[in-house]
């Protein structure tokens, strides 16, 4: 037989030491416990991959990437997830980079590009709308052109990090003739102009993450509208099926497998019974479902490196992932029923660090619950899957 030998091996060891030598470890310990990371977290973590040149690992060099390919990209998250190390915050990296990279004037690139890079501008995305979320196309928020200028009057929802992000990429109807979508623009607004109001939603994990954000007579340059006029539904269907495909989702979902099976074990040696047998299948269950979503991702990669890639693979992908995260977090949840006796608001002050995990899994416990819902529904994404397969 003649041994095999792993091309990427030298790169993966590249990663693991860098990861061991320069993450933080107080921000490991925040991933480890399942915290919930805001910018400050994250720009942290992106200042030190910036210095490396890791700050895009997705993007061409020419606008600060790496050149790497899917692959390493992969191999990147996966790393990356092992060592505790905080996600790149998505939608710069993940979402309007590379749209701007694809649909942007020369100008733009230049303008915004940068700026994602280094970390020092961050973006929220204003896609849905009360009575526009599954049905996008649906969306209200009206742009009318004045001059040099765009004044959008409307209102987005679920909009996360609006809080703390210095721009907006958001989509606005600029007209109403033809079909829904054939009326929708892609506008890039800064979160400082006036007529913008930001008010939190709160939510059943006790995170502030997502927002309403209310635009009254907001002034917006045409320069900062991405593509043609009437173009944001390709710059849309772009965006999502590339946050569909993202390579971090799985080794995240590896990892966090890995942080409950070692306590479940554990409690299988004081406990026995029906109700561990059943904790423990569980358990067999999700790690196959994992090996089977990575698998999946591999394939996916491959042929988005092929440029063969099909929409409804990115959605199956999604779709599969977002109910496997919440099947996950369900076996920790249900590992130990005292959890649900210590949610959040009551949690006392100076708690031992035992209790602090719990509360933490309580809250990444009821934040997946919106997985199957943010990126799109999962009755959204059989549909795609069923439009591309079947032509319904």
């Amino acid at each position: 037989m003649t041994a095999t030998t792993d091309p990427y091996a030298d790169f993966r060891q590249t990663l693991r030491d860098f990861a061991q030598q320069h993450c933080p470890p107080a921000l490991k310990a925040k991933v480890r416990a399942n915290e919930k990371l805001g910018r400050a977290e994250m720009s942290a973590w992106a200042k030190i991959l910036q210095r490396k040149g890791w700050s895009a690992p997705n993007w061409p060099i020419e606008w600060g990437g790496t050149g790497w390919d899917m692959q390493q990209r992969y191999l990147f998250e996966e790393v990356m997830a092992q060592e505790d190390c905080p996600p790149l915050y998505h939608h710069g990296i993940g979402h309007i980079g590379p749209v701007i990279m694809h649909f942007g004037t020369p100008a733009q690139k230049e303008r915004y590009l940068p700026r994602i890079v280094d970390g020092s501008e961050w973006w929220c995305q204003g896609y849905s709308e009360p009575g526009a979320g599954s049905d996008l196309a649906s969306l209200r928020t009206a742009a009318v052109r004045d001059g040099d200028d765009y004044v959008i009057n409307g209102q987005k929802i679920w909009t996360s990090h609006a809080q703390e992000a210095d721009m907006m990429y958001t989509l606005v109807r600029t007209s109403k003739e033809g079909k829904k979508q054939a009326g929708i623009s892609l506008l890039l607004v800064p979160m400082d102009t006036p007529g913008i109001e930001v008010r939190p939603i709160p939510t059943i994990d006790h995170w502030h993450h997502v927002n309403e954000v209310f635009l009254r007579d907001v002034r917006v340059p045409v320069a900062n509208l991405i593509g043609e006029e009437g173009g944001g539904w390709a710059c849309a269907k772009f965006l999502l099926d590339r946050e569909r495909l993202s390579p971090a989702t799985v080794p995240r979902l590896v990892r966090l497998l890995e942080q409950i099976e070692q306590p479940l074990r554990e409690r299988g040696r004081t406990q026995q019974g029906a109700s561990q047998h059943m904790l423990l299948e569980r358990l067999f269950l999700a790690q196959a479902a994992v090996a089977g979503a990575k698998e999946m991702l591999i394939s996916a990669i491959d042929e988005e490196m092929q440029g063969t890639l099909a929409s409804s693979k990115s959605s199956a992908l999604k779709l599969f992932c977002s109910d496997l995260a919440q099947q996950i977090i369900g076996i920790a949840f249900d590992m130990s029923p005292d959890y649900a006796a210590r949610l959040i608001p009551n949690l006392p002050e100076g708690s031992p660090a035992d209790v602090e995990l719990k509360r933490e899994l309580i809250h990444t416990y009821l934040f997946y619950r919106s997985r199957t819902l943010a990126g799109g529904t999962s009755e959204v994404q059989k549909n795609v899957i069923a439009r591309d397969i079947f032509g319904a």
